[in-house]
């Protein structure tokens, strides 16, 4: 049996600590790393400390830094070996459940379901199966997609939103977390289809869990779901964030094709520009067909060419924040 590679474990904060006084005085060469509170690597594993409270030990003495040093010195428990003794509902069949895309200007919003049992876990964890937000590359996680789809096989579903259909949702529905909500439905029941069998849905808490029982149809009502923050730790959950960044960086990649412009992530202020440049391109309305117009940033880039929502028609003026906050008497402003 060869010794695993790759190790994820939430610390806690006095765990934290104590595992950056080990790595800050001990014989390590501490290195910069995005994302991460400390880093450091010895010949033959890297240890990343992520500000999230995570720590990645990965590399061929990956197993013996977490046997030796990560479990009597910071964990104070013995957790390597004994993986489906500690979690066994790891090891159980079931589907997890998880999107890309919710936070990004550009773009659709991909919804992914991916199961797991037994077997099927030991393989992800050879793979070095993790939450996409510890993946620093996008080539990285493309690459692991691709490698969990063939892991799968048919055993995934992929639910994607392009903006105008995303656009189109957000004025019927007005929020968010309901469109969440049917994505997250309609892959659970796509995967049924596949294993009908299937008995529990995990995904990350986003909102209430009735809003994704009441879009379930009739195979879905029969599924146990379970919302839990960090959910990610679960390597069908992981498996699910894996495949939707990967389809929402596909996506990306495509619009970069279509209109030989640059599509970045995020909202930021590189993205206001790229989408101003469009807009000066193309007209305002373009932005309907490639980002998710109930961010502020369409206002801003429309303000900043003089225009308001009216410039993108009917559909456009509605997919907006749908209320005004107005303060009561006597309370300091709340933020939108």
């Amino acid at each position: 049996m060869t010794n695993k590679c790759s190790f994820t474990i939430p610390l806690s904060s006095g765990q934290q600590a104590t595992l950056r006084e080990i790595l800050a005085s001990g014989n390590y060469r501490l290195f910069p790393q995005e994302h991460t509170i400390i880093a450091a690597e010895r010949p033959d594993c890297r240890i990343s400390l992520f500000k999230s409270g995570k720590c990645l030990v990965q590399g061929k003495g990956a197993e013996e830094f977490v046997t030796f040093v990560l479990e009597p010195l910071v964990l104070q428990e013995a957790r390597v070996g004994y993986e489906e003794v500690l979690s066994p509902e790891v090891f159980q069949p079931h589907m997890g459940v998880d999107e890309s895309g919710k936070g990004d200007f550009f773009g659709p919003l991909v919804t992914a379901a991916a199961y797991v049992d037994r077997d099927l876990v030991a393989a992800m964890r050879d793979i070095n199966v993790r939450d996409s937000k510890l993946i620093t590359t996008d080539k990285a996680a493309t690459d692991l997609s691709k490698s969990i789809q063939k892991l799968l096989g048919d055993r995934f579903a992929i639910i994607t939103i392009g903006p105008a259909a995303y656009n189109r949702l957000y004025a019927s529905m007005r929020s968010v977390n309901r469109i969440l909500a049917w994505a997250h439905a309609r892959a659970i029941e796509n995967l049924l289809t596949k294993i009908p069998a299937c008995p529990m849905a995990i995904s990350d808490q986003f909102g209430s869990k009735s809003q994704v029982e009441n879009a379930l149809m009739k195979q879905g009502r029969k599924i146990k779901l379970v919302q839990r923050h960090r959910a990610e730790s679960d390597p069908a959950v992981a498996a699910a964030s894996v495949l939707a960044r990967g389809g929402f960086l596909a996506a990306l990649k495509q619009l970069n094709a279509t209109h030989s412009l640059p599509f970045p992530k995020g909202a930021s202020v590189a993205v206001k520009e790229a989408a101003t440049e469009l807009v000066r391109r193309k007209g305002p309305g373009i932005l309907l067909q490639v980002a998710k117009c109930h961010f502020r940033t369409t206002d801003a880039v429309l303000a900043g060419a003089g225009l308001d929502r009216k410039a993108l028609g009917r559909e456009g003026s509605v997919v907006s924040k749908p209320f005004k906050y107005r303060k009561p008497a006597g309370k300091p402003d709340k933020p939108l």
